[in-house]
Protein backbone atom coordinates (compact mmCIF):
# COMPACT_ATOMS: atom_id res chain seq x y z
CA UNK A 1 0.00 0.00 0.00
CA UNK A 2 1.40 3.27 -1.17
CA UNK A 3 0.89 5.74 2.20
CA UNK A 4 1.10 9.41 1.11
CA UNK A 5 -0.33 11.34 4.03
CA UNK A 6 1.05 11.62 7.50
CA UNK A 7 -0.73 13.09 10.62
CA UNK A 8 1.14 14.01 13.76
CA UNK A 9 -0.30 14.93 17.20
CA UNK A 10 1.69 17.80 18.45
CA UNK A 11 1.72 17.24 22.50
CA UNK A 12 3.57 14.45 23.39
CA UNK A 13 4.32 13.57 19.75
CA UNK A 14 6.15 16.11 18.10
CA UNK A 15 6.98 18.39 22.07
CA UNK A 16 6.98 17.60 25.27
CA UNK A 17 4.52 20.41 26.43
CA UNK A 18 4.16 19.50 30.29
CA UNK A 19 5.73 21.71 32.09
CA UNK A 20 3.56 24.78 30.02
CA UNK A 21 0.28 23.27 30.41
CA UNK A 22 0.38 21.62 33.60
CA UNK A 23 1.60 25.82 34.98
CA UNK A 24 -1.55 26.82 33.04
CA UNK A 25 -3.68 24.33 34.85
CA UNK A 26 -2.66 25.14 38.36
CA UNK A 27 -2.89 29.00 37.43
CA UNK A 28 -6.68 28.13 36.28
CA UNK A 29 -7.11 25.73 40.11
CA UNK A 30 -5.60 28.49 41.95
CA UNK A 31 -8.07 31.59 40.25
CA UNK A 32 -10.86 29.53 40.49
CA UNK A 33 -10.49 27.75 44.06
CA UNK A 34 -10.94 24.41 42.88
CA UNK A 35 -9.52 21.00 44.22
CA UNK A 36 -5.88 20.73 43.10
CA UNK A 37 -5.05 17.46 41.04
CA UNK A 38 -2.17 15.35 41.78
CA UNK A 39 0.53 15.70 39.25
CA UNK A 40 -0.56 11.99 37.06
CA UNK A 41 -3.93 13.45 36.90
CA UNK A 42 -2.54 16.97 35.63
CA UNK A 43 -1.01 14.86 32.99
CA UNK A 44 -3.84 13.07 31.93
CA UNK A 45 -4.97 16.51 30.54
CA UNK A 46 -2.14 16.87 27.42
CA UNK A 47 -3.86 15.21 24.60
CA UNK A 48 -7.99 15.50 25.02
CA UNK A 49 -9.89 18.50 24.87
CA UNK A 50 -9.78 20.84 27.75
CA UNK A 51 -13.03 20.21 27.75
CA UNK A 52 -13.55 16.83 28.19
CA UNK A 53 -10.77 16.56 30.83
CA UNK A 54 -12.44 19.46 33.10
CA UNK A 55 -15.89 17.20 32.75
CA UNK A 56 -14.07 14.52 33.90
CA UNK A 57 -12.22 15.86 36.82
CA UNK A 58 -14.44 18.25 37.71
CA UNK A 59 -18.14 16.97 37.38
CA UNK A 60 -19.30 19.59 39.83
CA UNK A 61 -18.56 22.24 37.22
CA UNK A 62 -21.83 22.90 34.95
CA UNK A 63 -21.13 24.24 31.25
CA UNK A 64 -20.94 27.73 32.50
CA UNK A 65 -18.29 27.59 34.99
CA UNK A 66 -16.58 25.12 32.21
CA UNK A 67 -16.25 28.14 30.08
CA UNK A 68 -14.78 29.95 32.68
CA UNK A 69 -12.31 27.52 33.52
CA UNK A 70 -10.97 27.38 30.00
CA UNK A 71 -11.05 31.32 30.20
CA UNK A 72 -8.62 31.02 32.56
CA UNK A 73 -6.60 28.71 31.70
CA UNK A 74 -6.16 30.57 28.34
CA UNK A 75 -5.15 33.71 30.52
CA UNK A 76 -1.87 32.17 31.39
CA UNK A 77 -1.30 29.26 28.81
CA UNK A 78 -1.47 31.49 25.27
CA UNK A 79 0.69 34.11 26.20
CA UNK A 80 3.36 32.68 28.84
CA UNK A 81 2.56 28.30 29.23
CA UNK A 82 2.04 28.34 25.58
CA UNK A 83 6.41 28.75 25.10
CA UNK A 84 7.01 26.59 28.08
CA UNK A 85 7.90 23.45 25.64
CA UNK A 86 10.88 21.72 24.29
CA UNK A 87 11.04 19.37 20.60
CA UNK A 88 11.49 15.65 21.64
CA UNK A 89 15.20 14.61 20.77
CA UNK A 90 15.55 13.50 16.74
CA UNK A 91 12.06 14.60 15.98
CA UNK A 92 12.80 17.05 13.54
CA UNK A 93 15.02 14.39 11.91
CA UNK A 94 12.29 12.32 11.66
CA UNK A 95 10.48 14.98 9.99
CA UNK A 96 13.16 16.04 7.32
CA UNK A 97 13.16 12.16 6.19
CA UNK A 98 9.66 11.64 6.03
CA UNK A 99 9.37 15.12 3.64
CA UNK A 100 12.64 14.17 1.88
CA UNK A 101 10.89 10.08 1.17
CA UNK A 102 7.83 12.54 -0.65
CA UNK A 103 5.44 12.19 2.22
CA UNK A 104 2.65 14.98 2.87
CA UNK A 105 3.19 16.18 6.46
CA UNK A 106 0.31 17.54 8.72
CA UNK A 107 -0.04 18.69 11.81
CA UNK A 108 -3.70 17.17 13.58
CA UNK A 109 -3.73 18.67 17.34
CA UNK A 110 -6.56 19.46 19.50
CA UNK A 111 -5.05 22.83 19.90
CA UNK A 112 -6.80 25.63 18.31
CA UNK A 113 -5.47 26.39 15.22
CA UNK A 114 -4.19 29.48 15.78
CA UNK A 115 -1.75 28.27 18.81
CA UNK A 116 -0.48 25.01 16.03
CA UNK A 117 0.68 28.14 13.76
CA UNK A 118 2.17 30.47 16.26
CA UNK A 119 4.14 27.28 17.48
CA UNK A 120 5.42 25.67 14.23
CA UNK A 121 6.83 29.11 13.31
CA UNK A 122 8.21 29.94 16.43
CA UNK A 123 10.05 26.29 16.41
CA UNK A 124 10.52 27.04 12.73
CA UNK A 125 8.66 23.28 11.96
CA UNK A 126 6.34 25.31 9.71
CA UNK A 127 8.40 24.10 6.84
CA UNK A 128 8.04 20.30 7.32
CA UNK A 129 4.22 20.67 7.29
CA UNK A 130 1.83 20.69 4.23
CA UNK A 131 -1.37 21.63 6.69
CA UNK A 132 -1.60 22.45 10.32
CA UNK A 133 -5.47 21.30 11.41
CA UNK A 134 -6.24 21.88 15.60
CA UNK A 135 -9.85 22.62 17.42
CA UNK A 136 -12.02 25.51 16.60
CA UNK A 137 -11.40 28.46 19.16
CA UNK A 138 -14.57 27.73 21.41
CA UNK A 139 -14.29 24.07 20.44
CA UNK A 140 -18.10 23.20 19.70
CA UNK A 141 -17.51 22.88 15.89
CA UNK A 142 -14.48 20.92 15.82
CA UNK A 143 -12.69 19.64 18.78
CA UNK A 144 -12.14 15.84 18.91
CA UNK A 145 -9.03 14.23 17.29
CA UNK A 146 -11.75 12.41 15.22
CA UNK A 147 -13.60 15.20 13.68
CA UNK A 148 -10.29 17.61 13.58
CA UNK A 149 -8.66 14.17 11.23
CA UNK A 150 -11.56 14.06 9.16
CA UNK A 151 -11.38 17.96 8.47
CA UNK A 152 -7.68 17.59 7.47
CA UNK A 153 -8.56 14.32 5.16
CA UNK A 154 -11.52 16.40 3.78
CA UNK A 155 -9.14 19.96 3.22
CA UNK A 156 -6.47 17.83 1.93
CA UNK A 157 -8.13 15.56 -0.72
CA UNK A 158 -6.13 12.54 1.25
CA UNK A 159 -7.62 9.33 0.95
CA UNK A 160 -8.44 8.07 4.60
CA UNK A 161 -6.76 4.25 3.14
CA UNK A 162 -3.21 5.74 2.40
CA UNK A 163 -2.79 7.89 5.22
CA UNK A 164 -1.19 7.44 8.89
CA UNK A 165 -2.18 9.06 12.47
CA UNK A 166 0.84 9.43 14.48
CA UNK A 167 0.12 10.14 18.60
CA UNK A 168 0.64 9.06 22.10
CA UNK A 169 -3.02 9.64 23.27
CA UNK A 170 -5.89 6.59 22.92
CA UNK A 171 -7.54 9.86 21.26
CA UNK A 172 -5.22 9.97 18.67
CA UNK A 173 -5.96 6.43 17.96
CA UNK A 174 -9.45 6.58 18.07
CA UNK A 175 -9.39 9.76 15.56
CA UNK A 176 -7.36 7.21 13.39
CA UNK A 177 -10.02 4.20 13.62
CA UNK A 178 -12.70 6.59 13.22
CA UNK A 179 -11.39 7.96 9.72
CA UNK A 180 -10.52 4.60 8.68
CA UNK A 181 -6.79 5.80 9.00
CA UNK A 182 -3.65 3.49 10.47
CA UNK A 183 -1.87 4.50 13.50
CA UNK A 184 1.19 5.04 14.93
CA UNK A 185 1.04 4.88 18.91
CA UNK A 186 3.92 6.76 20.44
CA UNK A 187 5.50 5.71 23.96
CA UNK A 188 7.75 8.40 24.80
CA UNK A 189 4.68 11.10 25.12
CA UNK A 190 1.63 10.66 28.06
CA UNK A 191 0.17 8.05 26.87
CA UNK A 192 1.44 3.95 28.01
CA UNK A 193 1.22 0.94 26.17
CA UNK A 194 -1.84 -0.47 27.68
CA UNK A 195 -3.85 2.32 26.17
CA UNK A 196 -2.42 2.61 23.30
CA UNK A 197 -3.27 -1.21 22.52
CA UNK A 198 -6.63 -0.83 24.27
CA UNK A 199 -7.42 1.93 21.42
CA UNK A 200 -6.20 -0.22 18.99
CA UNK A 201 -2.99 1.13 17.70
CA UNK A 202 -2.02 -0.50 14.55
CA UNK A 203 2.12 0.19 15.34
CA UNK A 204 3.60 1.01 19.07
CA UNK A 205 7.22 2.79 18.61
CA UNK A 206 9.31 3.73 21.73
CA UNK A 207 11.51 6.52 20.15
CA UNK A 208 11.09 9.23 17.90
CA UNK A 209 13.90 7.42 15.32
CA UNK A 210 11.38 4.44 15.48
CA UNK A 211 8.55 6.67 13.41
CA UNK A 212 10.13 6.68 9.80
CA UNK A 213 10.28 2.46 10.18
CA UNK A 214 6.84 1.68 11.33
CA UNK A 215 5.62 3.99 8.67
CA UNK A 216 7.45 2.12 5.98
CA UNK A 217 6.31 -1.21 7.52
CA UNK A 218 2.31 0.38 7.45
CA UNK A 219 3.45 1.07 3.90
CA UNK A 220 4.20 -2.43 2.69
CA UNK A 221 1.21 -4.16 4.48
Amino acid sequence: MDMTTIFFDFDGTIVDSQKGIVHGLKYMVEKLALTPLTADQYRLFIGPPLTDSLHQFYPELNDSAVVQAIRAYKEFYDQKGLYELQMYPGITDVLARLQAAGFSLNVASTKPTALIQRLAAHLQLDHYFTGLFGATEDERIRSSKTDILAYGLEKLGANPATSIMIGDRNTDMIGGKNNHVATIGVLYGFGSRTELTQAGASVIVAKPNDISGAVHQLANQ
